[in-house]
């Protein structure tokens, strides 16, 4: 046994610390064990908890294995999208009925306003598909895959300004602190692959407004959770990961030697201490190794059909764009990367819509629709669940001066459109209604709670079990809430 200097064997076995050192051994040598060897530690071994089930394991029968999510950071606006009101045409800056606002909170950027005008939505919209969705302009290829998709036009939130709208809807709380739900997918369920992260994050370009909301770690960090269920994200300029290259004059062998080196010292540290981040950082480093070769071999598209790439456009090529990230993340499904998240900014159009709003979708509509398809064609959008939309909607009030070819809109939580595909969701739907302003949700609302059960459900996870003690408390995603959208399910 290894001993601290200094302290005598009698006194060391009475130290708090060495206690809890002793017992975490077995823990650590089996971590130890699960990396050289993948198979243990699986879900066939994994043990119920009586807080959770089975940690590594659904807790009933998936329709997805694994989620890429598409967050569409700042807000699309529904109304010019997906929920189409033709009546607001003829409503042109008249005041929007105070028994519509009906005492709603406003943020600081529009509660000094004189007045409320309706700005009726400047784009066309058709039908299409089988039940004939309506679908603005702006979205010609998501159009063409609509019978793949459930357009969820009553998602609504209490949140009313960015930071915390975006936190509630990651990580469950609109204050930061919590794990994200990638981390509580990760945490629930384990990995599939050995040579990748568990939970994927890529952040694109954008080509509207340049001073976009920022996004914090915490959005796709673990909270109280171990950290080794953080979101790992793929940078699309130089090293995709950072240190993932050897240094000059360190080779593979060396920084074998030397991997191994530092595994016994943190392995003999674990021993004494018994902190569990240590198992982290153990197992971190042994995934940089692996991850020097799955890293550029998930990253070149060399080997994709010309095909393939003509689908997702001409974008596809330039590493960071939205097209590029799509099919890096069906790259990543195919290696059953547990949870993707694709994150692009810009969607904060306050004014000047019109014009921004077309930059916005030019960016992202080839590149989604073109996700559900390669997915499709690979057989993988059946288990792949596939989750489009932002942290709420937009106004139909112009914030600002208002004219025939151009507004703004303000924020507003009361109801936003969320887009679904695969993974167990019933293609083709239409689902919620909103009043003829897209103010009120009028038919079947589903608060934010209810989506993030949903998405755990299709995962075989039931939010109430999916559970972490911290602080003498029971936590989950979905804090006390949440329903599960059964209309959702195929």
């Amino acid at each position: 046994m290894n001993r601290l200097p200094c302290i005598s064997n009698d006194a060391l076995r009475m130290t708090r610390r060495h206690f809890f050192g002793r017992t975490s051994t077995g823990i650590g040598t089996a971590a130890l064990a699960s990396l050289l060897n993948p198979s243990v530690g699986s879900a066939e071994d994994a043990t119920p908890s009586a807080d959770h089930g089975v940690l590594g394991k659904p807790h009933f029968a998936p329709s997805a294995k694994r989620v890429i999510y598409l967050f569409m950071s700042g807000a699309p606006s529904q109304i010019d999208l997906f929920d189409y009101k033709p009546a607001l045409a003829d409503m042109f800056d008249k005041d929007l009925p105070p028994s519509v606002i009906d005492g709603q909170r406003f943020t600081t950027m529009t509660s000094g306003q004189a007045r409320f005008p309706i700005a009726p939505s400047l784009f066309s919209f058709a039908q299409h598909g089988q039940h004939g969705a309506w679908v603005s302009e702006l979205m010609p290829h998501v159009a063409s895959v609509v019978d793949d998709i459930a357009i969820v036009k009553s998602v609504h939130t209490e949140a009313i300004n960015h930071d915390p709208a975006i936190t509630y809807i990651q990580t469950g709380s609109q204050i930061p602190g919590r794990p994200s739900l990638g981390a509580w997918v990760s945490y629930g369920l384990g990995s599939d692959n050995q040579d990748l992260p568990t939970f994927v994050v890529l952040h694109s370009t954008w080509s509207a407004k340049r001073d976009a909301q920022a996004l914090y770690e915490r959005l796709w960090g673990t909270g109280f959770l171990p950290s080794k269920h953080a979101g790992v994200s793929l940078r699309s300029k130089g090293d995709p990961v950072l240190y993932l290259s050897n240094p000059a004059g360190v080779d593979s062998q060396r920084r074998r030697t030397m991997l191994d080196t530092l595994r016994n010292l943190n392995q003999r540290q674990l021993e004494v201490v018994g902190d569990p981040e240590i198992e982290t950082r153990i197992a971190q480093y042994e995934m940089a190794y692996r991850m020097q070769t799955s890293i550029p071999e998930l990253t070149d598209i060399s080997d994709e059909p010309q095909h393939v790439l003509d689908l997702y456009g001409p974008d596809v090529t330039q590493p960071g764009t939205f097209a590029a990230n799509c099919l890096m993340a069906r790259r990543l499904a195919q290696r059953n990367v547990k949870f993707v998240q694709v994150f692009i900014r810009g969607w904060d159009q306050h004014g000047d819509l019109p014009r921004d709003i077309r930059l916005q979708c030019q960016d992202v509509d080839q590149g989604t629709a073109a996700l559900i398809q390669d997915l499709k064609q690979n057989g993988l959008l059946e288990d792949t669940l596939v989750v489009w939309g932002g942290e709420f909607g937009r106004t139909t009030y112009c914030q600002g001066g208002l004219t025939k070819t151009n507004y703004g809109r303000d924020h507003h939580p009361r109801c936003f459109t969320v887009l679904m595909a695969g993974g167990g969701i019933k293609p083709g739907i239409v689902y919620g209604e909103t009043d003829e302003f897209s103010y009120n949700i009028t038919e079947n609302p589903i608060h934010i709670h209810d989506l993030n059960a949903t998405i755990l459900h299709c995962l075989g996870i039931d939010h109430e079990r999916l559970t972490f003690r911290f602080q003498g408390r029971d936590f989950r995603l979905t804090d006390v809430h949440g329903n599960v959208v059964t209309d959702l399910l195929a």
